[in-house]
């Protein structure tokens, strides 16, 4: 690692390296059961219960779609059961099985035992001194996520604006187009 690195470069190692561990991490699980993106969803459950799909999606910060798509495959390895839901026929419920609470034990211990791997390699201080950047590093992330949202929606607010003003002739009345 060079000293001289700067923002762009560290960002750009730290999303390769999290994208490494990452798959590190999920073909660690799927060797020893579900994957690590099967393992998010039937860990919202094993948290949740039985959760309408909708719910399931957002939880997860999913689109429904993809959702609809993780669950049928769920469904057809029996890792978790779809039913109406009692109070609204026209929603699927959802909740895990028994082979779904087993899967996501051996997934989540295989995860675990990974990442044990990962970051145990690291001294005490290490690890501490990694959280407080990490933490740094989110807390910078939130910053700019919220400078993007606010810039978007002022630039949207400028564009509606701007369109309005194109329709309204120079007296500032709405144009109006006569009826045949």
């Amino acid at each position: 690692m060079s000293s001289g690195s700067g923002p762009e470069q560290i960002g750009l190692r730290y999303l390769s390296l999290a994208n490494q561990v990452r798959r590190i991490v999920d073909e660690h699980m799927s060797g020893a059961g579900p994957s690590l993106a099967r393992t998010k969803v039937l860990m919202v459950l094993g948290g949740h219960g039985a959760l309408r799909q909708a719910a399931l999606a957002a939880e997860l910060g999913y689109a429904p779609r993809s959702v609809t798509q993780a669950v049928d495959g769920l469904e057809r390895d029996g890792l978790v059961e779809r039913t109406s839901d009692p109070n609204d026929r026209r929603c699927k419920v959802v909740v895990l099985t028994p082979e779904g609470r087993a899967a996501l034990a051996a997934g989540t211990a295989a995860g675990e035992d990974i990442l044990r791997q990962v970051f145990g390699a690291l001294g005490p201080g290490q690890r501490a001194d990694l959280d407080a950047l990490l933490d740094a590093v989110e807390a910078a992330a939130t910053a700019a996520a919220t400078a993007t949202t606010t810039a978007s929606a002022a630039s949207a607010a400028t564009t509606a604006a701007s369109s309005v003003s194109r329709d309204v002739p120079h007296g500032g009345r709405p144009h109006r187009v006569p009826r045949a």
